[in-house]
């Protein structure tokens, strides 16, 4: 009878045991395994989703123009630099052409892929009239290089009250985006005449403003030659921008990247 109670306890614990062992095992399983209706799936962390996360071509080529302006911005150091001289890159547009022009070199269009990129010069003044020179490019086709596309543009309508064009110009800074080539001809603190921008961020209705750099916007002449500051991540309301350029015969355009860039191929 006692071996009997022993043999009874010996079982029982063996399989208490085995139970135990099975629930830790399955306590752990289930720490890492989704079940489903269809069968057992391992769980793994939510990943990232690679596709969405990861940086197009396009957005790479206006980070490096923007980088580079930075750059410029920072070797500047907050003191002028020439912008007399055709040549010259601190000139408002040269400054914006030569950073296309620097990080072109690796991108093409998918439609055109053989054809090295462009950036088109502005329209000479006698092809603006009855406009003003300065807020137009000149009309250069995708197939011949250029990535842009006019996004929007604005133009001083005289049959219109200047109430009218001032709400006009404000609605088109609306349309402002991150990497837009900006071209104005304006008539304010500055000066008179023909100015161009990257836009640095997309137009903020939280703040009502957008950050842009350039060059060449301030300036000043020392012994007759013309020298600009580098801007960069400047900051103003979008009524500020549409003062400058609501005027008769002004006006402004937002010259931006085709969708289709990628990069060149070897």
């Amino acid at each position: 009878m006692a071996r009997r109670l022993i043999c009874l306890f010996l079982s029982c614990v063996c399989i208490w045991l085995g139970l135990s062992a099975s629930g830790e095992a399955y306590a752990e399983e289930v720490e890492f395994t989704l079940i489903t209706d269809s069968g057992t799936e391992v769980f793994e962390e939510p990943q990232m989703d690679e596709e969405t996360d990861e940086l197009t071509a396009r957005e790479d080529f206006i980070d490096r123009i923007i980088s580079m302006g930075k750059s410029l911005y920072e070797q500047a150091n907050g003191h002028s630099q020439r912008a007399h001289y055709k040549g010259d890159i601190y000139v408002c547009k040269n400054f914006t052409t030569h950073l296309f022009n620097q990080n072109k070199a690796d991108f093409r269009m998918a439609e055109f892929p053989d054809v090295k990129l462009v950036i088109p010069n502005n329209l000479p003044a006698a092809k603006c009239k009855p406009y003003a020179y300065g807020f137009l490019w000149e009309n250069i086709s995708a197939e011949k290089g250029n990535p842009f596309y006019a996004a929007a543009q604005f133009i001083y309508d005289t049959s219109l009250t200047a109430e009218e064009n001032m709400a006009r110009a404000v609605e088109f800074m609306k349309e402002v985006k991150r990497g837009d080539f900006f071209q104005m001809s304006a008539d304010y603190e500055y000066g008179v005449g023909a100015h161009s921008a990257i836009m640095i961020s997309d137009y903020d209705p939280a703040t009502g403003t957008v950050h842009w750099m350039d060059s060449n916007m301030r300036g000043k002449k020392i012994n007759g030659i013309r020298y600009g500051i580098v801007q960069y991540d400047e900051e103003k309301s979008i009524e500020w921008w549409a003062s400058c350029f609501c005027h008769k015969k002004r006006g402004a355009t937002l010259y931006r990247l085709r969708d289709d860039i990628i990069y060149r191929e070897e």
